[in-house]
């Protein structure tokens, strides 16, 4: 049950990800999310092309490829070599990752833009819900090794 939660809040995340990540590549001007360019200003950041390549391979093709691993369980020495948790299928870890990743990109982006919307509690909730549910018990053991 657990396993099926984890994966929905991942596939929830990866869908978002695609979906913002696509739409600020095609239009780096942010015009197609109603993002001014001028939100960035003080930012690294010229336009939305890097963070909508970061959101899009971080946010949606990573997790697109952990939820692969967390139905599967395939084994992979280089992937697990990857994994600070040795003892855990290296799936469960990224998965965690993910989490952790999500909260951090969430603080550093209201951080960039100095303002705080719906949005971003969704998804900052989003990668606290990932974080909690893949440390329950029950999902802990299903991909202990």
């Amino acid at each position: 049950m657990y396993r099926s939660i984890l994966i929905a809040l991942l596939g929830f995340l990866s869908l978002g990800a695609f979906y913002g990540g696509t739409a600020l590549i095609i239009s780096p001007d942010g015009s197609l999310l109603q993002m001014p360019v001028e939100m960035i200003q003080d930012s690294l950041f010229n336009d939305y092309l890097i963070p909508g390549i970061i959101l899009l391979t971080i946010f949606g093709i990573f997790p697109a490829f952990v939820i692969y691993g967390l139905i599967k369980k395939p084994q992979s020495r280089s992937l697990q070599r990857l994994n600070l948790l040795y003892d855990y299928h290296f799936a469960w870890t990224f998965a965690v990752y993910i989490g952790i990743g999500q909260i951090i990109w969430i603080n550093i982006e209201t951080l960039v833009l100095n303002a705080v919307a719906i949005i971003h509690t969704i998804y900052s909730s989003l990668g606290i819900l990932i974080v909690c549910v893949a440390l329950l018990p029950r999902t802990r053991d299903y991909y202990k090794l």
